[in-house]
């Protein structure tokens, strides 16, 4: 899945979002094992909370960061989708987005 125009994206079953004190930044815990993540990184995985898409997800990112680049944003979002980390959300019929 690469074209991440328009869903509203959520972390799948089993992957959490946390903050690892010891090595002071965010992490996305998952069945596989860790993946340590920078502060924009983290701000982008709290806006995937199913409701919101990636248009608002990067509008969001411009208001606190300088210089988001939509395409940075899908990119991100499409390989975390590859790696099975995070899913569309369902629709109100009950189909996943995209």
């Amino acid at each position: 899945m690469t074209d991440t125009d328009g869903i509203r994206w959520r972390l799948r079953g089993g992957v959490r979002l946390r903050h690892d004190a010891v090595r002071d930044t965010g992490v996305l815990l998952h069945p596989e094992g860790v993946l340590l993540l920078n502060e924009t990184a983290v701000a982008v995985l709290r806006l995937c909370d199913g409701a919101t898409d990636v248009d608002r997800v990067t509008d969001a990112l411009s208001r606190t960061y300088a210089d988001v680049a939509a395409a940075d944003v899908r990119s991100f979002l499409a390989a975390l989708a590859e790696r099975r980390l995070i899913e569309p959300a369902a629709r109100e019929g009950g189909a996943p987005d995209g």
